[in-house]
C-alpha cells in the first residue's frame, strides 16, 4: 500500500496555486478563491451531466438547462418527456431519469433547497458518492473527498499505485482522502480535477507542466504514463436489430415512447426490433418496407448494428416532425433516422 508524504502542506500549496493560475474557465464555475458559494443546483447539474461526457460536450446542454429551468424547482415542474428530450444526445440516459427525480425530491421535501451536507446530498435520489462529495464541498464548502476518474489518475501517478484498476479503487480513495483538508476543500476539488483534465492526461502526461512533478513517484519512475494500471476487459458483446423509419407523406416520422426502465428508458425513439444475437425482425406496421442500409453504434456493455427499413404509411405513434425528431432523438436513433432520410 502506497505511503503518504509528510509534505502535504506544500504539495497542497503548490496544487492551489497552480489552480489560482490556471484554472479553468467553465460556464458552471466560480473563479477561484471566490468567497460567495456557488449555486448548488448549477454545481449538482454540471456534475451530473459530465459523468462520461467531455466538458466541451455537455457545456450546450447546462446553458439550456439552465435557460429553460433557471432553479431546481423549475426543472421539478417540468414534464418527463420535455426533459428527456433536451437531454437526447448526452448518453446515459438513465442520467436524466435520476436528474428528475432527484429536482422532485428538492422541491417537494426540501422546500427547493438541496441539502447542505455529504450526507443530506447522498439520501437524495440518484445522488452517488461522488456527486454528493463534489456539490458537498464546491457549494457548500465541505472537507468531502471528491474522486472522479481524473483524480484516480492523479493518485496513481502520485504514488505510483501498482495495483491495478478496478481493484485498486478503495486505496485511491483512501489516498485522495489524505490529502483533504478544512481549507478550500472546493477549490482543492476543482483543482485535482483540472490538474487530471489538462496535464495529467492519460496519454502523455505534461509533466514538465505539472505543479506536484517534485512529489510525484510515478514521474520518478520515469514511466508516468504506465499508471493507472488496468486489468485487460472482455470483449465488448455485439447485438444486431432493425430501426424503422415510418413517414406519413406530411413531413413526419413515426416514434415511439420507450419503456421507463431499461436501455434509453423513457426515451422517444424509432419503432425497433430487439436488440439481440437473433432479432425478431417482425415490422411495426403493414407496408412496403425498403432496405436503407445499416449504422454501427458503441454503448458501455456492447456494439449495435442496426439495419435501417423505410416505408410511407400510417398507424398508433408519436408522429413527430422530422427536423424536431432529428434534435430530440439519441444518438443512435438519430443516426438510423438520418440513414433512412437519405434513402431513395
Amino acid at each position: 500500500m502506497a505511503f503518504v508524504p509528510a509534505d502535504v502542506p506544500e504539495i497542497r500549496r503548490a496544487l492551489l496555486d497552480w489552480y489560482d493560475a490556471h484554472a479553468r474557465a467553465l460556464v458552471w464555475r466560480s473563479p477561484p478563491g471566490t468567497t460567495a458559494r456557488p449555486d448548488p443546483y448549477r454545481v449538482w447539474l454540471s456534475e451530473v451531466m459530465l459523468q462520461q461526457t467531455t466538458t466541451p460536450h455537455a457545456t450546450p446542454y447546462f446553458l439550456t438547462f439552465t435557460t429553460r429551468w433557471p432553479t431546481v424547482s423549475d426543472l421539478a415542474a417540468a414534464e418527463d418527456g420535455e426533459v428527456m428530450a433536451a437531454w437526447a444526445g448526452l448518453g446515459y440516459y438513465a442520467r436524466a431519469r435520476n436528474l428528475l427525480a432527484c429536482a422532485r425530491a428538492v422541491a417537494g421535501a426540501h422546500g427547493g433547497t438541496f441539502p447542505d451536507t455529504e450526507a443530506g446530498l447522498l439520501a437524495l435520489p440518484g445522488v452517488g458518492a461522488y456527486t454528493a462529495a463534489a456539490v458537498a464541498a464546491i457549494a457548500f464548502g465541505e472537507a468531502a473527498n471528491v474522486v472522479d476518474g481524473n483524480v484516480e489518475r492523479v493518485m496513481s501517478r502520485l504514488f505510483a499505485v501498482e495495483t491495478p484498476l478496478p481493484a485498486a479503487r478503495p486505496e485511491l480513495r483512501r489516498l485522495a482522502g489524505s490529502l483533504v483538508r478544512d481549507q478550500r476543500p472546493g477549490d482543492w476539488a476543482q483543482a485535482l480535477m483540472d490538474l487530471g483534465a489538462t496535464i495529467c492526461r492519460p496519454k502523455s502526461p505534461l509533466c514538465g507542466d505539472c505543479p506536484v512533478t517534485a512529489w510525484c513517484a510515478g514521474h520518478a519512475s520515469g514511466q508516468p504514463e504506465r499508471y493507472p494500471l488496468k486489468l485487460k476487459k472482455a470483449e465488448r458483446p455485439h447485438r444486431s436489430g432493425v430501426a424503422w423509419v415510418l413517414r406519413d407523406g406530411r413531413g413526419r416520422v413515426a416514434l415511439v415512447r420507450r419503456p421507463d426502465k431499461g436501455l434509453l428508458g423513457g426515451m422517444l425513439g424509432l419503432p425497433t426490433s430487439d436488440w439481440s444475437a437473433a432479432p425478431d425482425l417482425a415490422p411495426p406496421a403493414a407496408a412496403d418496407w425498403r432496405e436503407a442500409g445499416f449504422v454501427e453504434h458503441v454503448f458501455t456493455h456492447f456494439s449495435l448494428t442496426l439495419e435501417v427499413r423505410v416505408a410511407e404509411g400510417s398507424g398508433d405513434f408519436v408522429w413527430t416532425p422530422v427536423e424536431e425528431a432529428l434534435g430530440a432523438l439519441p444518438t443512435v436513433f438519430r443516426k438510423a433516422l438520418e440513414r433512412g432520410l437519405g434513402a431513395p
